[in-house]
């Protein structure tokens, strides 16, 4: 049996070749974080993509109030019977507030032909009123749209509804 020379140099120590490979993944990984980060970065002007996802912020609603107060003659046959009310149209749009005020004869006139067609009984009903406020809505944007004015009016709301 040989026996091993003596003066034979150790073998190389393999430690260093894998901590060499390592640090050159650790760094590789690093440098594609740091792209990455700065490649998107670039892409959204530097904002923060939470305040990419955010929604434009909507301007507060504005109440143009139709006034005087709108009186007119129910539809009942068998009775004289009167509707009172206060209307109030809704928007977020500056230049549909501008052409309510605009045109707020036409918009009475049709507001006040379609609330002489109800009778006391229909208004009783909750459904009858939020039908009538739809039907509403329909005539105010009909009047803008004919116009050729802004017409993104939110909702008519009454604010005080009386018959007798």
């Amino acid at each position: 049996m040989s026996k091993p020379a003596a003066n034979a140099a150790p073998p190389a120590p393999r430690s260093s070749n894998l901590a060499l490979w390592i640090l050159i993944v650790l760094l590789a990984i690093g440098l594609a974080g740091a792209g990455a980060w700065w490649f998107l970065q670039g892409r959204n002007g530097g904002a923060a993509p939470e305040a990419e996802a955010k929604p434009a912020a909507t301007q507060p609603a504005r109440y143009y109030a139709l006034e005087p107060a709108f009186v007119v003659n129910l539809a009942d046959t068998t009775s004289v019977r009167y509707l009172q009310a206060d209307v109030q149209v809704m928007t977020r749009d500056e230049a549909t507030g501008a052409a309510l005020e605009l045109h707020s004869p036409a918009i009475r006139n049709r507001l006040l032909l379609l609330f002489g067609q109800q009778s006391a009984a229909q208004l009783a009903q909750r459904s009858a009123k939020e039908r009538l406020q739809e039907q509403a809505l329909a005539e105010v944007r009909g009047v803008l749209k004919k116009e050729g004015a802004a017409d993104k009016v939110e909702a008519v709301f009454f604010t005080s509804l009386v018959t007798q």
